[in-house]
């Protein structure tokens, strides 16, 4: 039954004409805009899901409709959400269309991404900035949606939110770290450690560090950041933010040390690397070294990238809950937020949404 009301949403999606907007409508507006702030999501709202890198399975679609709509949310599903090639899900003129058409929806409070996956920075160059800014709205998701996250809001100016996609698992602790912050603009907000991550960083084989700290102090900046690999294929590009007063977050997946640390290098020889604010990890996760090879550990790696043995030294942090696990809370790239290093807080400055 589910089923069929999944494919008649999406017959309808097409009908509204989705596929009517051409890849090649494009603005480049200056970069460095003034900042804007998505409108609140509304009890009740419309919470449109595009899937703009890899596939989902029809099954998979279920599952994040069923999880929306138990939040008490009405989902409006892209036209071409099902759609495959090879491992992407659609063409980039498919991907794209599904993303404007949800921008200019009025019905549409936000934009759910289905999962990430691979193929979100080659839509970048095919986005109306134009479009989004006049139409600025919710937009969601981590892992490979860092590009879009960092592309739209480096080019319109326009908060971007880095949090679960709708395919997770969506546990008690990320609910109560992403509604609130979507559906009521507060002053400040203090965002928590989940339990079980903060235990994890500290005991992992790998790494040695016996605390969160890996920098020592206080600093105030804009929330920058995302998946660490994706963000680093973005440099040298116009889609990626300075790093000039940078509250920088991180997080990674699958990858050993070497590959971390060669990554940290290169973020660390951009120009504005110094004036940067300072630095949020995630966990990263399955990222510590293999008995096939000598490896630095992971944590001898941050250390010389941002900790104690780093040339320019921030307020930094190991450990905090976002990136690919359970429980994460959802941060808004382009909203100030202060790092309390010696009481392990992280606190937003500003509403995220207007």
């Amino acid at each position: 039954m589910h089923r069929r009301l999944v494919a008649q949403r999406l017959l309808l999606s097409a009908s509204i004409g989705a596929a009517s907007w051409p890849l090649a409508a494009r603005a480049t507006p200056k970069q460095g805009v003034r900042p804007i702030k998505p409108p609140r999501l509304p009890q009740g709202g419309v919470i449109g899901i595009v899937s703009p890198g890899s596939f989902m399975e029809a099954d998979a679609l279920e599952q994040c409709v069923r999880r929306i709509e138990g939040l008490g949310f009405r989902v409006r599903l892209g036209a071409h959400l099902l759609a495959r090639r090879g491992h992407l899900a659609g063409s980039v003129a498919e991907r794209v269309a599904d993303l404007h058409a949800m921008f200019a929806d009025d019905d549409v409070h936000a934009i759910w991404t289905s999962r990430g996956g691979y193929g979100c920075s080659a839509l970048l160059p095919h986005l109306d900035f134009g479009l989004i800014r006049r139409n600025p709205k919710i937009l969601l998701g981590y892992s490979d949606i860092t590009a879009l996250l960092l592309g739209i809001y480096q080019r319109t100016g326009l908060v971007t939110f880095h949090g679960p996609v709708a395919w997770s698992s969506l546990t008690d602790f990320s609910v109560q770290h992403l509604l609130p912050l979507l559906m009521y603009p507060r002053a400040q907000t203090t965002l928590a450690l989940a339990p079980e991550n903060l235990a994890k960083a500290q005991t992992n084989a790998f790494f040695k560090s016996r605390s969160l700290r890996v920098g020592a102090g206080t600093c105030q900046g804009r929330l920058v950041g995302g998946n660490l690999s994706v963000l680093c294929g973005l440099l040298g590009t116009p889609y990626v933010p300075g790093l000039k007063d940078a509250m920088l977050f991180l997080e990674e997946i699958g990858e050993p040390p070497k590959k971390i640390d060669r990554m940290l290098t290169q973020i660390a020889q951009q120009s504005d690397y110094a004036r940067m604010a300072g630095a949020v990890c995630g966990v990263f996760e399955k990222c510590g070294p293999t008995d096939s090879e000598p490896s630095l550990t992971l944590d001898e790696v941050l250390d010389s990238a941002l900790g104690t043995q780093a040339p320019e030294r921030w307020p930094a942090v190991y450990g905090y809950s976002f990136g690919h696990i359970a429980h994460q809370v959802t941060l808004p790239l382009g909203v100030r937020a202060r790092l309390d290093v010696s009481a392990q807080t992280l606190t937003l400055l500003e509403p995220a949404v207007s």
